[in-house]
């Protein structure tokens, strides 16, 4: 049953939406109605300021940390469901009617504690992504999809699973942007 009280706790810190709150505390509206309709940080940069959609990727991926953690200290062994969980919580809040962020940031929250060198691999491909495309849906997708693979190479067969599954949530939540893309009509950031 750890698992499960684990899960419920961490989902209900991922569901936190801290570019919506961010976004209306700054009095830029409801972040919904702009852009992807998203709750994330891409989303947030659209109302024009970079500071919140810098604050938004910092709290989104310290989902993703704290979420490993807190289920480090209260339910040791089950850190990997804490990971999924966050950024199930991020991308499917109860309190938006399951309408949520992308899941990047938390992801990326959580392969820093899952696997810091597969952290920065995946840094790597998505900031070399985004500064020759300019298209974050596109870099976000590659770095995630790129974490279970280098997770496995490196030595890491735990996080490669879990990360895995956290790669199937994030590129769930981009089936609008992947089509898009096909389309030609991804925007740029």
């Amino acid at each position: 049953m750890h698992w499960l009280y684990a899960a419920l706790l961490v989902y209900l810190l991922g569901s936190i939406p801290f570019g919506l709150l961010l976004a209306k505390a700054a009095g830029k509206g409801d972040i919904r109605q702009i852009g992807s309709g998203s709750t994330g940080a891409t989303n947030v940069l659209r109302t024009g300021s970079k500071k919140l959609a810098a604050a938004t990727v910092l709290l989104d991926a310290g989902k993703g940390v704290a979420a490993f953690l807190l289920a480090a200290r209260l339910f040791p062994g089950v850190e990997e469901v804490a990971a999924v969980a966050a950024v199930a919580g991020h991308c499917f809040p109860v309190w938006l009617g399951f309408r949520g962020g992308k899941g990047f940031e938390t992801a990326a929250g959580d392969c820093l504690v899952l696997a810091w060198p597969v952290f920065l691999i995946c840094g790597v491909v998505w900031a070399l992504l985004v500064a020759l495309t300019r298209i974050s849906s596109a870099s976000s997708m590659a770095a995630v999809t790129v974490a279970p693979l280098a997770a496995w190479l490196l030595g890491y067969p735990t996080a490669a699973v879990t990360l895995r599954a956290i790669a199937a949530i994030v590129l769930v939540q981009h089936r609008g942007n992947i089509g898009r893309l096909i389309r030609g009509e991804e925007p740029r950031v």
